[in-house]
């Protein structure tokens, strides 16, 4: 049950980014507990964890993130220790989950209510964490912007990452076959899943995809960009969406990041304007959040709600590979960072 009396902790623990630095330049600080505004919650963080956003955000390469210093943290679960001004309380000590672009790498976060949601009784903290966002975006991706049905074929750049093996899963379980890129290392763990596995970078990878294919795929869903995002669209049957959710190539890089996102956006509009039967966008999961709250706040419930039904019942299952404490948030970042793993690296307090 909900505890409304347990004592607030005056000092918080945060992760800072100070700037461009290795992983090891991570600093950890204690400073003033915040105190939550107006529609905003203050969460005792039970488990955070590591995307590509903030891999992106230490090279000073995600569009839009904030100067630095600052706390990472896309997103995390935790127990509502607080509510702001106005708030429901009876929000407090409830288990939620909130997406926070930064921030979560703390163990207490004054977090905006609207772009929060309750967890499931039976869904432990860190198995929640990792379909936050990943269940998010995946969830819309493949219900929302591709619209695909049972039955029919898809394929998955990035398989093995946090998006990549809850799209699988989520797909596997509408009855989807689904062609998953990823390195080589990561074919036996994808096999085992119920995924073709295919090598990103293998030049025949056209060739492949059509023998399980001969008319074109459904969809494709593209997180690498640049020219990949051009051979994704070829992969295409007559009706088939690519969805591009990420730039990979063009993040990881060193050049200006404004022009490769408008020329992804670009493309995705004048693809989908050709008389070709299929059609182009590109994700964001973001999209209406200040344009259309009632409808950004509507989706995130029904569909985070769907992908937390499917893990409490044991139909999707978490794909935690490692965790670590949050004071060594260095090192976990330096594991997610090598490209290594086949999951999602979790902080926990």
């Amino acid at each position: 049950m909900p505890t409304t009396n347990a004592p607030i902790c005056s000092t918080t623990t945060r992760v800072i980014l100070p700037g461009l630095v290795e992983p090891s330049g991570l600093q950890v600080t204690a400073g003033p507990t915040p105190s939550p505004g107006p529609g905003q919650l203050l969460i005792e963080m039970e488990a955070t964890g590591i995307s590509f956003a903030e891999q992106a955000m230490r090279r000073g390469r995600y569009f839009g993130q904030p100067a630095f210093p600052f706390t990472p943290g896309y997103d995390l679960v935790g127990r509502v220790r607080a509510v702001g001004p106005g708030g429901d309380e009876r929000m407090i000590g409830e288990r939620v989950a909130t997406m926070t672009k930064t921030g979560g790498w703390a163990t207490l976060v004054a977090a905006e209510a609207r772009d929060t949601i309750k967890v499931p009784a039976g869904v432990a903290p860190e198995e929640a964490e990792t379909v936050v966002v990943n269940g998010v975006t995946a969830w819309q991706m493949l219900h929302r912007a591709a619209k695909v049905k049972p039955g029919q074929t898809i394929v998955v750049f990035g398989a093995n990452g946090g998006v990549g093996g809850i799209l699988i899963q989520l797909a596997l379980h509408h009855g989807v076959t689904v062609i998953g890129a990823a390195s080589p290392r990561h074919h036996d763990a994808l096999r085992a899943a119920g995924v073709i596995p295919v090598d990103y970078a293998d030049p025949a990878l056209p060739a492949l995809v059509r023998r399980h294919a001969p008319a074109g795929v459904a969809a494709v869903f593209d997180n690498i960009g640049g020219d990949n995002t051009a051979l994704s669209f070829s992969l295409l049957g007559r009706g088939g969406t690519l969805v591009t959710y990420a730039i990979v190539n063009a993040v990881s890089g060193t050049d200006p990041l404004m022009l490769p996102f408008l020329k992804a956006i670009g493309r995705a509009l004048l693809w989908s304007a050709l008389p070709n039967g299929r059609r182009a966008t590109f994700y964001d999961l973001w999209s209406g959040h200040t344009a259309r709250p009632a409808r950004f706040r509507r989706r995130l419930e029904e569909d985070l709600g769907r992908v937390f039904e499917l893990l409490q019942g044991g139909t999707i299952t978490a794909n935690i590979a490692a965790r670590f404490p949050l004071s060594e948030a260095a090192a976990a970042l330096e594991l997610a960072e090598s490209r290594t793993l086949n999951g999602k690296v979790i902080l926990v307090p």
